[in-house]
């Protein structure tokens, strides 16, 4: 594919809580043994872009060890392959990213010395499976300038986002950066973005010399009735899950067979880091019923409706229901856990018992 991918996964979140005070929402894991950022890597592969930048600021540990060897996702080549872009203090300039123009602004160079004609701008923090190949055959038919990605969505989630309105062409007319007034059905952006090289370089030097520093409202807002910026349509499965409320719903849709056989099963599949753990192991008098169990996790309990990652410990007696319990965590014995999110190598002492609400689901670190 003629395009160069650049990955946005520098940011936190406050709506996710505690979940991001070690790591960025590109690095949240998802589905027992994923991360976030490897959906959209996965992507950049499948789409066979095969250069990728992969802009990261915010608690990067965690990410930088997940993405130390490109193989995973096939980037590991001579040309091209998989290239992770710090704010790095220069003659010219000394800040962290400051948003995300000044994000591709910091590293106009890269892109610059790029010879591909376009440039697929994604998010890390979108839960998706989309070939960018026909979102750029769109915006060549259409002669778009800029092409956003929108999916249709409804429900108590859909607040946090812009909502989006295109005349009959796709053409988009109207664009309400964030709804103050609760959820609203409609189109949302998705956070991806199809430009031309060049015409990416000339919109952000614009938006350097104005002082701007947020791509959506900085560049594509203050271009919406000047520039020709068209909306491809997401038909299928799409999350943001940057809030605990969608981290958490989420990681349960993935306990639906048919949507981990969507992702992971059926070609092009999601990819990611694989790390050599045993298998599972179910002890004596343990009942697993529609759960995700990853290697290395030991269970002696009960666990329903739940996903449990890497190397997890559940003791005798111990109750887990609609819970997600990240890498490391050690159930005691005796343990009622329900309507929780565990954060990783966190600890529950026997005989405690912790409970959230469905509609409000408790952090636990």
């Amino acid at each position: 594919m003629k395009a160069v991918g650049i990955i946005l996964a520098g940011g936190g979140s406050e709506l996710l809580q505690e979940l991001t005070r070690k790591r960025a929402v590109a690095a949240m894991p998802l589905a027992g043994t994923y991360r976030s950022v490897d959906f959209s890597l996965s992507n950049m592969s499948n789409s066979g872009v095969g250069t990728v930048a992969v802009l990261t600021q915010y608690s990067t540990r965690s990410l930088n060890f997940h993405l130390n060897s490109s193989k995973w996702w096939d980037f590991g080549r001579k040309q091209g392959g998989l290239f992770l872009l710090n704010p790095t203090i220069t003659p010219e300039n000394g800040n962290w990213y400051e948003g995300t123009a000044d994000a591709l602004i910091q590293n106009l160079d890269f892109i610059e010395e790029r010879h591909e004609p376009y440039v697929i701008i994604a998010s890390g923090d979108g839960v998706y499976k989309l070939d960018y190949n026909k979102v750029l055959e769109q915006h060549v038919a259409t002669g778009a300038e800029v092409t956003v990605v929108c999916k249709e969505m409804s429900g108590a989630e859909s607040g946090r986002f812009g909502l989006i309105k295109t005349d009959e062409t796709g053409r988009i007319t109207e664009w309400a950066e964030k709804n103050d007034h609760g959820p609203a059905d409609g189109l949302v952006n998705c956070g991806i973005y199809v430009v031309r090289r060049r015409h990416l370089v000339q919109i952000l030097e614009e938006c350097k010399h104005r002082g701007g520093k947020d791509l959506v409202r900085d560049v594509l807002l203050r271009n919406l009735s000047t520039k020709r910026i068209m909306c491809y349509r997401h038909e299928g499965y799409w999350m943001n899950i940057a809030s605990v409320a969608s981290y958490f719903a989420c990681n349960k849709d993935m306990l639906d067979p048919a949507l981990r056989r969507y992702f992971f099963v059926e070609e092009p599949v999601i990819h990611t880091r694989v790390d050599d753990n045993p298998p599972a192991k179910f002890n004596g008098v343990a009942d697993v019923s529609n759960s995700l169990v990853a290697g290395g996790t030991i269970v002696n309990g009960n666990v329903e409706d739940s996903v449990l990652f890497k190397k997890v410990y559940v003791g005798d007696g111990s109750v887990v229901r609609n819970c997600i319990l990240m890498n490391n965590v050690f159930v005691g014995d005796n343990v009622y856990l329900e309507n929780c999110i565990v954060e990783a190598r966190t600890k529950i002492a026997d005989g405690s018992r912790i409970t959230g609400e469905p509609d409000n689901i408790r952090v636990v670190f």
